[in-house]
């Protein structure tokens, strides 16, 4: 699904989706970008030379595709925010695990003050981030506005994310620099979290506007 200008004069009630094969003539897929974490999914750019489209490519209404890309990106919010919960719960319980069997002065590294209160606080993040997330995803459901949810659950999961696998990276020292343990792997993916959707900086802003309507 492509986005494009189809009446300049208008702003943002101008933009229209469309469906394009890539076997369409005039794209090509360009190169495939070597990216810090979630290599899984590949990455790359679309390059469109005199690429002209049949009546029926057009995606819903004519003037719709901005409208259509703010629903899409609201619901893509709370997919990222579980995302977001996945990974640091995966980064919690691997820093879990590791924390009983790894010792130190002949007794357990989670038996340290200090460790247990990385513990603690990644738990309880990862809790306030899932209940956040749910909320949003029922309000969703429902019907409902939920907007504001979206935002709040996004902005919140993937920042507790990010500290809880820095955490647990923490918590594993030297070990969570080896690829033989998975915390490397959360820690490069889990960037994208804060970014992809919108980034942190935008879901304050979108949580402000919703709060301001009110």
């Amino acid at each position: 699904v492509l986005m494009a200008v189809t009446e300049p004069s208008k702003g943002h009630d101008g933009i229209s989706s469309f469906i394009v094969e890539l076997d369409n003539p005039g794209i090509r897929v360009g190169k495939k970008e070597n990216k810090l974490g979630m290599r899984a999914s590949d990455t790359c750019t679309l390059v469109m030379e005199d690429c002209r489209l049949l009546a029926d490519a057009l995606l819903g209404a004519e003037g719709e595709g901005f409208t259509n890309s703010m629903k899409i990106l609201d619901a893509g919010r709370i997919s990222i925010a579980a995302l977001s919960v996945g990974i640091a719960r995966g980064a919690y319980e691997a820093a879990l695990k590791y924390s009983k069997e790894r010792r130190q002065f002949g007794r357990a590294i989670g038996e340290f003050q200090a460790i247990r209160f990385y513990l603690a606080e990644m738990a309880t993040g990862i809790d306030a981030a899932r209940l956040l997330t749910e909320r949003a995803a029922l309000a969703k459901d429902r019907g409902e506005d939920h907007r504001r949810f979206a935002a709040q659950a996004k902005y919140f999961a993937s920042e507790t994310a990010v500290r809880v696998t820095d955490r647990a990276l923490q918590i594993h020292g030297g070990y969570g620099f080896i690829k033989d343990f998975p915390v490397e792997k959360f820690y490069r993916d889990v960037k994208i979290c804060t970014i992809g959707e919108g980034t942190s900086e935008i879901q304050k802003l979108v949580i402000a506007r919703q709060l301001l309507k009110q």
